[in-house]
């Protein structure tokens, strides 16, 4: 079990760790924080402990200056995450999250790269009301973000529905198991008697201070690899028999995209295939490999605290026993499977059952209503004439399933009423595009991301439209950081913030999630960007060989190396060569 206590000669535990033990179960001084009405905000110390109830202090960054001058604080206010195991939620929820939206957010909702929710914009007057109501609707965000197992995803798998029933009963099991079992969110949030200082308490997998940092789990169903399983710490690859029945699961650790600009002793990496493991041995794996990052991890740099970094340092083949040992057996020899892609199926899609789900294309995951889109008073009808369930996609986007045959007429008309039939004619770009938040709530955020996404989309689609590929499934993916919330370095095309107006390009990542990129122009203006990537785009209309992903031609015509090794990622590009085979 890890502890806060160290060896005179080691390194000295990060501050937080001294936090988390001295928290009282991430208690800490929340309420009297919560209490304080003399600022919007809260500590930095109980800023560290809500994020282990899914909560993050953030401040409008577009309002800074004119604050300033004013002599006034930031304009504080917290961004909540709504935990969804497997990404699915009943339609009666989406309605109570829909009001809570309007009523204490910013009348938007945010669907997440890892099939959750986010409501930005609650001030702290209305939080203890937001997050009791999310509780209500039966959803909550405890453990969406902090140094926990985080939600796990699962791939909506609309087409195969029958499997997707066991292994989103998989996802369930998992995060239920994992979840922390201390009582300070239910005491704090939904209104239980408070039990500190009365009965001891005791987190049996992860001990008073958790772990080094956060942990995600994904499961993936080939050929599709939506849940981009390879930069996650833990996957579970979904095995079938030749009838298609379930069977069990090979097992990924270490994956992890978070890095640090001009900082090469932090990198992306990508997971490492452990074993095979059959379906009842998949929650204990979980366990197991959780609590060896739980007492292995460096809590001394935050930095280095992921499981990608224990492994890299260690090996794979130390970690697997350690987690053997564990579990007191051995896990099985990886079964073949293959990804083809990572994207979500658009439209309509009829599953074995004779019901129907249709997947619905949202730009950046945020659902909003503007004076062209009503999108958000569209979904909101939907929802209250739809009969089966919602699932939130690994991509941002929303499908509307389980429609009955009889029900289907009734959901094809509002579709049609809103707009919404036609909002997956898009490019395949646009398809494609992912961002992050960024600007102007997230504190990291070094150049914008939600925001440009659509100007930095209708320039490239100019490109792809006149090189003939209009349709072609290229990914292109942007964040304002280099922490990888929206996955940059597994897409095609990857644009990852470096100071206003201006991103670090990377490209050639395999279009099946198994390759990352890497860098190809540094520190590049947003108004060079189609200067540089237009060439490129219309040599790969010309020359591509048949089949050939625009990942793995940037490759062969030289513009980047393949990325074996993390430490590959930090190679300098290369001026590039004929693409001649």
């Amino acid at each position: 079990m890890s502890s806060t206590s160290t060896p005179a000669t080691a390194k000295p535990l990060h501050k937080n760790e001294t936090i988390k033990a001295e928290s009282n179960f991430l208690r800490g001084n929340i309420l009297r924080d919560l209490a304080d009405h003399s600022t919007g905000t809260i500590t930095d110390d109980s800023g560290q402990l809500t994020k282990f109830h899914g909560i993050y202090a953030q401040d409008d960054r577009d309002l800074r200056n004119e604050r300033r001058r004013e002599g006034k604080e930031k304009a504080f206010s917290f961004m909540a995450r709504v935990r969804v195991p497997g990404g699915i939620c009943t339609p009666g929820q989406w309605l109570a999250l829909d009001r809570i939206a309007d009523e204490e957010a910013n009348q938007t909702l945010k669907l997440t790269t890892r099939q959750a929710f986010q409501f930005h914009g609650v001030v702290k007057a209305d939080l203890w009301r937001a997050i009791n109501r999310i509780n209500r609707s039966l959803l909550d965000t405890i453990a969406a973000c902090g140094d926990v197992n985080r939600n796990v995803m699962c791939n909506p798998n609309p087409e195969r529905s029958e499997l997707h029933t066991e292994v989103y009963q998989v996802s369930k099991a998992i995060s239920e198991h994992l979840l922390p079992r201390a009582r300070a969110y239910h005491e704090l949030w939904v209104g239980d008697d408070l039990v500190a200082g009365g009965e001891a308490e005791d987190e049996p997998i992860y001990g008073k201070t958790y772990l080094p940092r956060k942990f995600k789990i994904v499961i993936a169903v080939p050929p599709s690899n939506d849940v981009d399983i390879y930069g996650h710490d833990l996957g579970y690859i979904a095995i079938t028999d030749a009838n298609g029945k379930l069977v069990g699961f090979n097992v990924t650790v270490g994956g992890g995209l978070g890095m640090s600009h001009n900082q090469l002793e932090t990198f992306p990496r990508i997971a490492d295939v452990m074993g095979f493991c059959t379906v009842q041995q998949a929650v204990e794996v979980a366990e197991k490999v959780l609590m060896v990052q739980r007492d292995f991890g460096d809590r001394t740099d935050r930095k280095h605290a992921r499981l990608k970094y224990t492994i890299e340092d260690r090996g794979l083949p130390w970690f697997q026993n350690e987690v053997e040992q564990r579990l007191g057996y051995r896990l099985g020899a990886p079964r073949a499977f293959a990804f083809t892609h990572t994207g979500d199926r658009y439209g309509w899609v009829d599953s074995h059952d004779g019901r129907s789900h249709f997947t619905l294309f949202i730009q950046s995951g945020r659902v909003k209503d503007t004076p062209e889109y009503k999108l958000k008073t569209a979904l909101r009808e939907l929802a209250l004439a739809h009969k089966g369930d919602f699932r939130l996609t690994a991509n941002q986007n929303l499908i509307i399933a389980n429609v009955a045959p009889s029900d289907r007429p009734q959901i094809e008309a509002l579709l049609k009423k809103h707009g919404l039939h036609t909002a997956n004619n898009a490019s395949g770009l646009k398809l494609s595009a992912m961002s992050c938040v960024a600007l102007p709530t997230c504190g990291l955020a070094l150049a914008e991301s939600e925001r440009y996404l659509p100007e930095l989309v209708t320039l490239l689609e100019a490109e792809f439209e006149a090189a003939g590929l209009r349709h072609d499934d290229v990914t292109l993916r942007i964040t304002g950081c280099p922490n990888g919330c929206g996955r940059p370095y597994l897409a095609e095309i990857g644009f990852v913030g470096k100071s206003p107006g201006k991103y670090n390009v990377y490209l050639g990542a395999a279009h099946n999630g198994s390759r990352l990129n890497i860098l190809y122009k540094a520190n590049l203006p947003e108004t060079e960007i189609v200067a540089v990537l237009g060439p490129i785009i219309r040599r790969y209309a010309l020359e591509r060989n048949q089949g050939e992903t625009f990942g793995d031609f940037v490759i062969r015509a030289g513009y980047v190396t393949p990325t074996f090794t993390p430490q590959d990622f930090h190679e300098q590009p290369k001026a590039p060569k004929s693409a001649t085979p």
